[in-house]
């Protein structure tokens, strides 16, 4: 799984440095096209981060689409990253698609013994909001810049979070390659804190 992340990361990032998106200004070794392997990491990082949360935290799921529905929005978010250089930006319309599919589910996670529960667009949000954040870290120490920071630094602008949002749409449905969303009280315990 983090195989799959490092290369669909890393092949996005060659794609986008190229054409401008953002750059790494920062001399190394080990670079493919423009990128440092570092940068495949990142998007590994996250989905290491999703996978182990849905085990730990027992994410279970309430009023999840069809299997295929989320498939097809993250494959047409991952398509719209490349194709909205040399056609229309639909991202209003995946935000939009992702609004009607994901407005009446729920996860539930339990980080202790207590169960609780979450909108799914509130906690892709949120994730997505934290991811940002790091970002501003990101380029803050110049690990990477935007065109709007070459000459100084300058908060990554907040329109990024929607890619973000996207991306962690994205990373998610990967991760239900090997953890496959499960309704409340279905399946075995994966919290070593339950029971």
């Amino acid at each position: 799984m983090i195989a799959i992340f490092h290369v669909v990361g890393t092949g996005m990032e060659i794609f986008k440095t190229a054409h401008g998106s953002w750059i790494y200004p920062e001399a190394n070794l080990l670079r493919i096209g423009g990128v440092p392997l570092f940068s495949g990491f990142m998007y590994g990082a996250i989905g290491s981060y999703i996978a182990r949360a849905i085990r730990l935290f027992e994410i279970r799921f309430i009023r999840w689409p069809p299997h295929w529905a989320p498939w097809l929005l993250a494959v047409a978010s991952y398509v719209n990253f490349f194709s909205h250089h040399y056609v229309v930006d639909i991202r209003w319309g995946l935000y939009a698609a992702s609004g009607l599919m994901f407005w009446r589910s729920w996860f539930t996670f339990t980080p202790d013994r207590t169960v609780r529960r979450m909108p799914v667009l509130l906690g892709l949000i949120l994730v997505a909001l934290f991811i940002w954040f790091a970002e501003n870290i990101g380029t803050f120490t110049s690990a990477w810049i935007y065109p709007s920071q070459r000459h100084g630094w300058a908060l990554v602008p907040i329109g990024k979070l929607g890619a973000w949002y996207l991306l962690i749409l994205l990373s998610f449905v990967l991760v239900t390659l090997i953890h496959p969303p499960r309704a409340p009280g279905e399946g075995k315990p994966t919290n070593p804190l339950a029971g």
